[in-house]
């Protein structure tokens, strides 16, 4: 069984598949309904973010009937537990990607970029994360293939150590502690300074005020960057800060790349339409970085304790989608005034 776990060996045309409906789908969002740069309404957010959850949704039951290979009750746990991979996965991307929407906000109002050109910007940044996550999570998944101890004696009982996991795990329960005092860290940060920003300036010359939804623009015979594009590089290098935390923390639910790519960008595909869903209502989750730093260090935890006890994914998924849930039923019960989470967007 175990030679037969790898999705890409059992059915190669999900690669053509998965990468054909990736494709069409982005020609449709940017050479269909969003050809001209538009203000995203809620209500159209709302259906593109039903659109690609329930595209996630399904890709998740083809991984199930993938490894659902025969009917018989082996293929059946396995086809169980991939499923479960991928929806773990997919929930632990999507809810870190939350944390990407409170830094994008920021990132805006920095930069004062008009509400209609919010979309390209993302649209942009979208295709910067599907090449840097296939790069962070099949280098990943090699890297930790590579680096097993060997087999040794601890607590009474043999275990092979990965070094690369336990770091990671290190990493994220440190990661999971300091972000939970460190949730206003970003609004004092000069984002004209990061490195994102730093290498557009390397480059070119920046003009000092947009030119429509332009990345360049003519200034006394001059090819100068607009801000725009200034901005594209900052969401690009936010977004490789956040893989940091969250591609790591998906290495402890699977060890299959195409599950966690194809989990992964799913989850980041139906960013930017939850961008504008919850942009306008973001005092609403006020509790969820609270309920992230625990995910953070649970998964932490799982990939330090895993050469001993082994956390099924079901249980993963249960556990990240319980402290989901408390998290944002508490950001309900207990709001964070509108008025006040407006007056520091706007002072930003």
């Amino acid at each position: 069984m175990e030679k037969h776990q790898s999705i890409l060996e059992l059915h190669p045309g999900l690669v053509w598949g998965f990468a054909v409906t990736v494709v069409i789908m982005l020609l449709l969002d940017l050479g269909v309904f969003n050809k001209k740069s538009h203000e995203v309404s809620s209500k159209e957010a709302t259906i593109w973010s039903i659109v690609w959850i329930s595209l996630s949704m399904v890709f998740s039951g083809v991984v199930y009937w993938v490894f659902n290979t025969d009917g018989s009750p082996e293929s059946h746990a396995l086809a169980v537990e991939k499923f479960t991979q991928y929806q773990a996965a997919y929930w632990i991307e999507k809810a870190l990607s939350v944390d990407n929407l409170f830094v994008f906000i920021l990132v805006f109002g920095f930069f004062k970029v008009p509400k209609y050109l919010h979309h390209k910007v993302l649209f942009w940044g979208i295709i910067g994360a599907l090449i840097f996550r296939a790069i962070f999570i099949f280098a990943g998944v090699g890297l930790i293939n590579l680096t097993y101890l060997p087999e040794m004696n601890i607590f009474g009982e043999a275990v092979k150590i990965n070094v690369v996991m336990t770091l990671f795990g290190l990493f994220l329960v440190y990661a999971g502690i300091k972000s939970w005092g460190d949730g206003d860290d970003d609004d004092d940060e000069d984002y004209s300074n990061t490195a994102g920003a730093r290498l557009i300036k390397s480059f070119w010359k920046v003009s000092d005020n947009y030119d429509g939804d332009k990345f360049f623009t003519i200034q006394n015979g001059i090819k100068m960057a607009t801000p725009l594009l200034v901005v594209v590089g900052v969401i690009e290098f936010t977004d490789v800060l956040f893989a940091v935390d969250s591609i790591p923390a998906i290495f402890a639910i699977s060890n299959d790349p195409f599950i966690l790519y194809t989990s992964n960008i799913f989850a980041i595909l139906g960013l930017r339409s939850l961008y504008f869903l919850l942009a306008n209502f973001i005092h609403m989750f006020s509790k969820l970085p609270y309920g992230l730093a625990i995910i953070l260090s649970f998964i932490g935890v799982k990939m330090l304790i895993a050469p001993w006890i082994h956390i099924p994914s079901p249980v993963s998924l249960g556990i990240v989608g319980g402290v989901l849930v408390i998290s944002v039923l508490l950001s309900i019960i207990f709001p964070e005034k509108e008025e006040e989470k407006k007056e520091e967007l706007e002072e930003k």
